[in-house]
């Protein structure tokens, strides 16, 4: 009799573990069911889009749209760049890297793209390099070129796009204004700004630059980098002649981190979007790996070790974005966007991320009712939207999802808005 009983409750047990896994799974198909309904009637199928939504505290794939299908990400890229920062770099940012003999200082730039730049004003590599009477500058190896494989040629005058170098001074950007007179930061360029109407910002070959005079707020133009103006512009801040040299003397290289948090800096990299930070990060954790300021030496290294385990290995060519020959999978985004929620926790992701209806880039879209429910990168080229990131859903259940959309023929913000009730519905159904 006993057996019986007991026999009788293991049944019992297996009974309820069925029922529930199949009220689980019919829960599961009818709101994939909902979801892909509400796709359709929202015509997501007349371009072409991904959609993968993830449930990370059951492991569990709740949609799949084209999750497995490349798409060109845009911006979406710098989810990849944050994850590397953050495993190479950690919380702190190298800015110098020197060697001392006596009265000489031997210093090379890591890439760091805090100095000088107008919202960090970071000046902390000044202390250092004012204790010395004889400087010299070596510049550190870089042989990636000043602009990302497959940027756009004609963008070189627009302030998203400056170039990348292995010291950046002011954000590799020159600010012009008209406040009572024409002003420039940095002002070294004062004397080769003109006045005038003209069709584009800048000379495309040389640092020659055109201002409206009809223009009342701040004009922001990438100015073309090298060595030189980088000990020109260092040297006036110093009041001191740099003196550019071959090599570093025998011995260890120390290095000399920056004052600017790198949370200040991924905050901006991700609410902002900023292209300038994402490049100048790969060429810091590159730094921080070797002598070299490769970005690809920092991405191949990541791919390799931290994210072996992604099954559709993304084309990723730069750190911000800006090209088109990147290409990522939904399930590979939302693959780091788990990792990244992992390692940091929710509060630190929620922090960093563009929050919806409040800040950065999300600002205007995605709201919520009254609290934000979605955390997430957006991603924005010609004909190209990608949204991946966090969704809290009316019962407090937190989802992981990448929502990419390629080569649609009409206006983002419609894209926008019927990603927006797809997003609700999720929600609100789950």
């Amino acid at each position: 009799m006993n057996g019986f009983r007991h026999c009788s409750r293991i049944l019992l047990i297996l009974l309820t573990a069925i029922i529930t896994t199949g009220c689980s799974s019919l829960k599961k198909r009818g709101f994939e069911k909902k979801v892909t309904r509400v796709l359709e009637m929202n015509r997501f199928g007349e371009h072409f889009t991904g959609l993968m939504v993830y449930d990370p505290a059951k492991a569990d794939t709740l949609l799949m749209v084209n999750g497995d299908k490349y798409f060109t990400p845009a911006s979406n890229t710098k989810i990849f760049t944050l994850f590397t920062s953050l495993k190479i770099l950690g919380d702190s940012v190298p800015a110098l890297k020197y060697i001392s003999s006596g009265d000489t200082l031997f210093f090379s730039g890591t890439g760091n793209p805090s100095p000088f730049h107008p919202y960090f004003r970071d000046s902390s590599v000044v202390h250092l390099l004012k204790g010395f009477e004889h400087l010299v500058y070596v510049p550190a190896y870089f042989a990636e070129g000043r602009f990302g494989p497959g940027w756009a040629w004609e963008d070189f005058d627009s302030s998203f796009s400056p170039e990348r170098s292995s010291f950046p001074l002011y954000g590799n950007v020159v600010r012009i204004s008209i406040e009572g007179g024409l002003i420039s930061e940095p002002f070294l360029f004062r004397d080769s700004i003109l006045v005038s109407k003209h069709d584009r910002n800048r000379d495309e070959g040389r640092n020659y630059f055109y201002f409206d005079p009809d223009r009342r707020d701040t004009l922001e133009v990438p100015f073309i980098t090298s060595d030189r103006l980088s000990l020109r512009l260092l040297g006036r801040a110093l009041e001191k002649e740099i003196h550019l040299g071959d090599s570093f003397p025998a011995g260890e290289k120390k290095v000399f981190m920056g004052a600017t948090p790198a949370d200040s800096l991924y905050r901006r990299l991700m609410q902002e979007s900023d292209n300038f930070i994402a490049e100048q990060l790969l060429m810091v954790s590159a730094s921080a790996l070797s002598d070299s300021l490769s970005p690809s030496l920092s991405r191949d290294f990541v791919l390799e070790t931290y994210l072996s385990g992604i099954r559709y290995k993304p084309r990723w060519v730069d750190g911000s974005g800006l090209s088109r020959y990147n290409l990522f999978t939904p399930s590979s985004t939302v693959y780091v966007l788990e990792k990244l929620l992992e390692e940091k926790g929710k509060e630190w992701v929620f922090g960093i991320f563009p929050s919806g209806g409040r800040n950065g880039t999300l600002q205007e879209w995605f709201p919520g009712d009254p609290e934000s429910y979605i955390y997430a990168k957006s991603g924005t080229l010609g004909n190209t939207y990608c949204l991946s990131g966090y969704l809290i859903c009316a019962s407090g259940r937190l989802l992981i999802f990448s929502f990419m959309n390629n080569h649609y023929l009409e206006p983002t913000s419609r894209i926008k808005t019927r990603m927006q009730d797809i997003l609700e519905e999720i929600r609100d159904s789950y």
